[in-house]
């Protein structure tokens, strides 16, 4: 599957973001290795802590589904940023644990300014359950 299919799907989760306090909307799309593409979109909350990211709504989502980790081929980012957008720390750290090392991960914006990167990129140094081991 071509990314430019996977970009509309993110923009068209963004356009379903719910974002009434900073109308900042983001989406994202996965492609699964079966063919299927689960989205995600940030979704406000007036408790802001309460908030979800569009990265963690899509990851969710596909973990709800039965999917994991090794499922995942790639991840689309997108936003209406002046550069690709970049996921928040939290993300960050949803994403090291529940993609794999092999997944492609495209930061992108409205413009199609592109990044493609992998979850050691974003995150190196990340938290993991071998941390916990002792």
């Amino acid at each position: 599957m071509n990314n430019e299919k996977l970009i509309k799907k993110a923009i068209t989760a963004m356009n379903n973001a719910y974002t009434p306090y900073s109308r900042f909307n983001v989406g994202c799309s996965l492609l699964m290795k079966d063919g299927n593409i689960i989205t995600g979109a940030n979704i406000e909350n007036a408790s802001y802590g309460l908030s979800n990211c569009a990265e963690r709504s899509a990851l969710f989502a596909a973990y709800s589904q039965g999917y994991r980790k090794d499922d995942i081929e790639v991840m689309v980012v997108v936003g209406d940023t002046k550069e690709v957008i970049s996921p928040c720390g939290a993300c960050r750290q949803v994403i090291n644990e529940l993609v794999n090392d092999k997944t492609k991960i495209i930061l992108t914006n409205l413009e199609n300014k592109q990044m493609v990167v992998d979850k050691k990129t974003l995150l190196p140094f990340g938290f993991t359950n071998s941390d916990m081991q002792k």
